[in-house]
């Protein structure tokens, strides 16, 4: 009885986000939104609460976010990841500068507190990959001279997120600073042994995983990857970590045959995700909290559209591909999920959740729109303010130097 009624619920769920998925399609919209709506909607205090499937789906949000680090770490190679290291780290360093301090500012002015600081200023600094590419892809921008700026920002995040989600598993656990400084020194050596490795034995590694067989293939990179994921959970890294360094480790046609085969089990448990953690917010705890969401948003979009505009400028790019970049990467979405969550799993400021949700879905609205629409508003402002002033000037010629009329 209760497994019929766990195959009913999960059922529905999955049908309706099928569903939600092809109305966002249509409109050319993400679909992360509706997946946290349709969360929102199947809470506590939603419109029909879950019962028997919750727990099933806490296992597959964890898959899902498992995937997501996995398949971007299959985007790059040890060796592009170095690269960009060295040729774009101002970058990185001005966009967490800007964009994570309004976030943690805002908590300490919310009166959350130091921890749920540095969750919040995470949420604020990350920019959806995933968003970002699907726009630029729709936008025919994927050729465009700013698109490697903006890839390179991103990189850097995902960097990034090896050594801040260790430090953020740390904190919200309650560990110590003794605690702490262990977990991330040992975040860090296994993320500079698996790039060390993968520059120089990455070919071997791929060679022992690789196989013609896309059955065997998926088996064996999966089941890697969660078991790495699992080991770093259990030393206190972070699972997420674990499997976006099991991506960088591979290469080759085995990066591109295991992205092929794990894309469309990478897209059903990451939609499950956004809506476990949509169920673990209650809509009626979002009101409150709009407010600063909103403000937060407006901030954090300006400071993301200054932050592309100064990369793209340090790059060489005209002022039009300048503005391009900025509206490129003010998108939030998966990964701000990711962060927010471990602070709600571990039951840290219970305002943080709903706070977040809000956060994400105004973003994640607006990114695509300013991702359109800044490069024309900012040309057209641009031009607007000479044709001002020369108006400006010849009205005050008319009413100071213009010959007077005989009577």
């Amino acid at each position: 009885m209760h497994s019929g009624i766990l195959l009913i619920e999960f059922g529905s769920i999955i049908l309706g986000l099928g569903l939600l998925g092809r109305a966002a399609a249509r409109f050319r919209l993400s679909p992360i939104p509706l997946y946290l709506l349709a969360g929102l909607a199947f809470g506590e205090g939603g419109l029909l609460p879950l019962g028997a499937s919750e727990e099933f789906i806490a296992a597959g949000a964890e898959i899902g976010v498992i995937l997501l680090l996995l398949m971007l770490g299959l985007e790059y190679t040890a060796g592009d990841l170095v690269t960009n290291l060295k040729a774009h780290y101002p970058a990185g360093l001005v966009d967490g500068a800007l964009n994570a301090v309004p976030g943690a500012a805002a908590a300490l002015m919310l009166g959350w507190g130091p921890v749920a600081a540095v969750v919040l200023g995470g949420v604020t600094w990350i920019s959806s990959s995933g968003v970002i590419a699907k726009v630029l892809g729709d936008l025919g921008r994927i050729g465009n001279r700013e698109t490697p700026v903006i890839l390179s920002v991103l990189v850097l995040e995902d960097l990034a997120m090896a050594v801040y989600l260790p430090i953020v598993t740390a904190l919200v656990a309650g560990a110590g600073l003794l605690a702490g400084s262990v977990t991330l020194a040992v975040a860090l050596g296994a993320a500079g042994l698996v790039l060390f490795v993968a520059v120089r034995y990455g070919r071997v590694i791929s060679r022992f995983v690789s196989s013609d067989d896309p059955e065997k293939l998926l088996l064996v990179v999966l089941g890697l990857t969660i078991l790495v994921a699992g080991v770093a959970q259990q030393l206190q890294v972070s699972a997420a970590v674990g499997a976006f360094l099991v991506g960088i480790a591979l290469s080759g046609e085995v990066a591109e045959g295991a992205h092929t085969l794990l894309s469309p089990l990478r897209d059903l448990f990451a939609a499950v995700f956004f809506v476990f953690f949509g169920l673990h917010t209650n809509p009626a705890s979002i009101p409150p909290v709009l407010l600063p969401a909103l403000a937060l948003a407006v901030v954090t979009a300006a400071t993301k559209i200054a932050t592309g505009y100064w990369a793209a400028r340090r790059a060489g790019i005209s002022v039009k591909g300048r503005w391009r970049a900025g509206g490129a990467l003010v998108a939030r979405g998966e990964f701000s999920i990711v962060i927010a969550g471990l602070a709600v799993s571990a039951g840290i400021e219970p305002s943080l959740g709903p706070l977040a949700t809000a956060y994400v879905l105004i973003l994640v609205i607006v990114g695509p729109l300013t991702a359109r629409f800044t490069e024309p508003v900012a040309t057209w402002w641009t031009a607007r303010g000479p044709a001002l002033r020369k108006r400006q000037e010849a009205r005050r010629y008319e009413e100071t130097e213009a010959p007077v009329a005989d009577v």
